[in-house]
């Protein structure tokens, strides 16, 4: 029965081209590629009913066309990029986890999504980093922008930051704002949530108000931010982004 074989060459998706230029999964019996006796073939949970598959290989086919995940967004529709992602999260986890962090032992899989140290039965599963982001607004027609010191171009992107043990979504917001750019926000409410497997995370979005405050950067986290009028927007985050999908929404609902 044909499957989808999502094959991946250390962080690049193996694409196969069609006809009228457009990319996708292969969708085959057996793998696409050559496999070694000791490759590891992970079961990912099926897509629109048909079988999904993900496995690593050391070097694309000769002529193979690979692409980083994140540019496959633009390449492949939509469910395929999401399984893409999900794919990646378990390669990531699977070679993370060949080790018991207890005993030392080796782990093997036990279940489809766990794995059982062969020592002292330990068992694990794919773990999940939750980030909060949020765009913050000042009356209708202003939002809070930042520039992170990662970002690799000059795009402005919005204050998030990772969920901290023992703490809600609502308070990671407001810790995270306070101390990224020392303000003070109030109608904290829940927009949406993307997964982000860049390694393995679940980004949720909300939007807030400003309350009160002065922006004081954190110079750690932030190279700048500033308020910004719809009429004078700086370079945005890329489509696949929650935080585009918050900027965008405000820019039509207001």
């Amino acid at each position: 029965m044909p499957r989808y074989y999502f094959v991946f060459c250390k962080d690049a998706l193996l694409l196969w081209p069609q006809e009228d230029g457009s990319y996708t999964i292969p969708l085959q019996e057996e793998p696409p590629t050559a496999v070694k006796p000791w490759t590891t073939i992970l079961n990912v949970t099926p897509l629109d009913g048909i079988e999904v598959k993900t496995y690593s290989v050391d070097a694309p086919p000769a002529g193979q066309e690979t692409c980083p995940l994140r540019q496959s967004y633009y390449k492949l529709p939509l469910p395929l990029y999401l399984k893409a992602g999900k794919c990646a999260e378990l390669l990531y986890w699977d070679r993370n986890t060949r080790f018991c962090g207890v005993c030392g032992g080796m782990m093997h899989l036990h279940t489809d999504i766990s794995k059982r140290c062969e020592m002292c039965g330990k068992e694990v599963w794919p773990q999940l980093a939750t980030a909060v982001i949020v765009l913050i607004h000042r009356g209708p027609d202003e939002v809070l922008l930042a520039r992170g010191r990662n970002f690799k171009s000059n795009f402005y992107g919005l204050i998030a930051g990772f969920v901290e043990t023992g703490e809600t979504l609502e308070q990671a917001v407001e810790r995270e704002v306070m101390e990224e750019v020392g303000l003070r926000i109030k109608n904290i409410r829940y927009f949406d949530s993307q997964p982000w497997p860049y390694p393995s995370g679940l980004m949720v979005g909300f939007n807030a108000d400003y309350d009160s405050g002065e922006l004081h950067v954190q110079r750690d986290e932030l190279r700048k931010a500033a308020w910004f009028h719809r009429d004078h927007l700086p370079q945005l985050p890329e489509k696949l982004s929650i935080a585009r999908k918050l900027i965008d929404n405000w820019l039509i609902e207001n």
